[in-house]
């Protein structure tokens, strides 16, 4: 066994705890793979449609700021730059 892997009970109904650090890791996936490699099951995280559309964030939408014009290159930069997560 090595340092990453982590040993978890299944309950009597099948289910078992994904430990908080992986989850955190993986940004609290909603939805995962489970697949059966032989006598290993591998987990990874699915990132559904939804959720790939939650991680976008408009910076800037024209019609929404700005009145229907656009702004020059070097304000869009500093919009970007901005981005704090």
């Amino acid at each position: 066994m090595n340092s990453n892997d982590k040993i978890q009970r299944v309950t009597s109904r099948g289910q078992i705890t994904l430990p908080v650090s992986w989850r955190r890791l993986h940004g609290n996936a909603a939805t995962i793979v489970v697949r059966a490699k032989g006598d290993t099951l591998e987990i990874t995280p699915l990132r559904t449609e939804e959720e790939r559309e939650e991680e976008w964030v408009a910076l800037f939408d024209a019609m929404r700021d700005n009145k229907g014009k656009g702004i020059p290159a070097k304000e869009l930069a500093k919009l970007v730059r901005g981005i704090t997560r």
